[in-house]
Protein backbone atom coordinates (compact mmCIF):
# COMPACT_ATOMS: atom_id res chain seq x y z
CA UNK A 1 0.00 0.00 0.00
CA UNK A 2 1.52 3.33 -0.93
CA UNK A 3 0.22 5.05 2.20
CA UNK A 4 3.17 6.91 3.70
CA UNK A 5 2.63 7.57 7.38
CA UNK A 6 3.74 11.09 8.24
CA UNK A 7 6.81 11.33 10.44
CA UNK A 8 5.34 14.13 12.55
CA UNK A 9 1.82 13.69 13.87
CA UNK A 10 -0.26 16.82 13.39
CA UNK A 11 -3.81 17.72 14.31
CA UNK A 12 -4.73 18.79 10.77
CA UNK A 13 -3.35 17.92 7.35
CA UNK A 14 -3.91 19.83 4.12
CA UNK A 15 -5.42 18.13 1.12
CA UNK A 16 -1.99 18.23 -0.57
CA UNK A 17 -0.38 16.41 2.35
CA UNK A 18 -3.13 13.78 2.34
CA UNK A 19 -2.84 13.30 -1.42
CA UNK A 20 0.93 12.83 -1.03
CA UNK A 21 0.38 10.21 1.69
CA UNK A 22 -1.68 8.11 -0.71
CA UNK A 23 0.17 9.09 -3.89
CA UNK A 24 -3.00 10.34 -5.59
CA UNK A 25 -4.08 13.71 -6.97
CA UNK A 26 -5.89 16.19 -4.75
CA UNK A 27 -8.88 15.87 -7.09
CA UNK A 28 -9.06 12.21 -6.09
CA UNK A 29 -9.40 13.18 -2.42
CA UNK A 30 -12.03 15.82 -3.23
CA UNK A 31 -13.98 13.27 -5.28
CA UNK A 32 -13.95 10.74 -2.45
CA UNK A 33 -15.06 13.48 -0.06
CA UNK A 34 -18.15 14.03 -2.21
CA UNK A 35 -18.82 10.30 -2.57
CA UNK A 36 -18.36 9.17 1.03
CA UNK A 37 -20.27 10.72 3.93
CA UNK A 38 -17.63 9.61 6.45
CA UNK A 39 -15.18 12.15 5.00
CA UNK A 40 -15.95 15.53 6.48
CA UNK A 41 -12.81 17.61 6.63
CA UNK A 42 -13.02 20.93 8.38
CA UNK A 43 -12.45 24.06 6.36
CA UNK A 44 -10.54 27.14 7.40
CA UNK A 45 -11.59 30.72 6.67
CA UNK A 46 -10.09 30.50 3.18
CA UNK A 47 -12.09 27.33 2.49
CA UNK A 48 -9.05 25.03 2.51
CA UNK A 49 -9.77 21.50 3.63
CA UNK A 50 -8.18 20.38 6.89
CA UNK A 51 -8.15 16.61 7.45
CA UNK A 52 -7.89 14.98 10.88
CA UNK A 53 -6.29 11.63 11.64
CA UNK A 54 -9.79 10.09 11.63
CA UNK A 55 -10.35 11.41 8.10
CA UNK A 56 -7.04 9.89 7.05
CA UNK A 57 -8.03 6.52 8.55
CA UNK A 58 -11.27 6.62 6.55
CA UNK A 59 -9.35 7.48 3.39
CA UNK A 60 -6.93 4.64 4.10
CA UNK A 61 -9.86 2.21 4.30
CA UNK A 62 -11.49 3.57 1.14
CA UNK A 63 -8.14 3.45 -0.67
CA UNK A 64 -7.63 -0.16 0.39
CA UNK A 65 -11.05 -1.25 -0.82
CA UNK A 66 -10.98 0.69 -4.10
CA UNK A 67 -7.35 0.56 -5.17
CA UNK A 68 -6.04 -2.64 -3.59
CA UNK A 69 -9.14 -4.84 -3.54
CA UNK A 70 -10.56 -3.43 -6.79
CA UNK A 71 -14.04 -2.71 -5.48
CA UNK A 72 -16.36 -0.22 -7.16
CA UNK A 73 -17.36 2.93 -5.29
CA UNK A 74 -20.90 1.58 -5.08
CA UNK A 75 -19.57 -1.67 -3.62
CA UNK A 76 -17.44 0.19 -1.09
CA UNK A 77 -20.37 2.34 -0.01
CA UNK A 78 -22.51 -0.76 0.48
CA UNK A 79 -19.76 -2.60 2.37
CA UNK A 80 -19.23 0.35 4.71
CA UNK A 81 -22.99 0.63 5.22
CA UNK A 82 -23.57 -3.09 5.84
CA UNK A 83 -20.56 -4.06 7.97
CA UNK A 84 -18.20 -1.17 8.54
CA UNK A 85 -16.78 -2.61 11.79
CA UNK A 86 -15.86 -5.95 10.19
CA UNK A 87 -14.32 -4.15 7.23
CA UNK A 88 -12.22 -1.95 9.52
CA UNK A 89 -11.08 -4.94 11.59
CA UNK A 90 -10.12 -6.89 8.47
CA UNK A 91 -8.21 -3.93 7.07
CA UNK A 92 -6.36 -3.41 10.36
CA UNK A 93 -5.42 -7.09 10.39
CA UNK A 94 -4.11 -6.93 6.83
CA UNK A 95 -2.20 -3.76 7.70
CA UNK A 96 -0.56 -5.43 10.71
CA UNK A 97 0.38 -8.47 8.65
CA UNK A 98 1.99 -6.21 6.03
CA UNK A 99 4.04 -4.47 8.72
CA UNK A 100 5.14 -7.83 10.17
CA UNK A 101 6.07 -9.04 6.69
CA UNK A 102 8.15 -5.91 6.12
CA UNK A 103 9.89 -6.38 9.47
CA UNK A 104 10.74 -9.96 8.54
CA UNK A 105 12.09 -8.84 5.17
CA UNK A 106 14.20 -6.19 6.92
CA UNK A 107 15.58 -8.80 9.33
CA UNK A 108 16.35 -11.16 6.45
CA UNK A 109 18.17 -8.37 4.60
CA UNK A 110 20.25 -7.59 7.69
CA UNK A 111 21.23 -11.25 7.99
CA UNK A 112 22.23 -11.54 4.32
Amino acid sequence: MPYKKPTIEKVFYTIGEVADMFQVNTSHIRFWEKEFDVLKPQKNKKGNRLFTQDDIEHIKLIYHLVKERGMTLKGVKQKLKDNKDDTIENHELVDRLKRIRQQLIDIKNEID
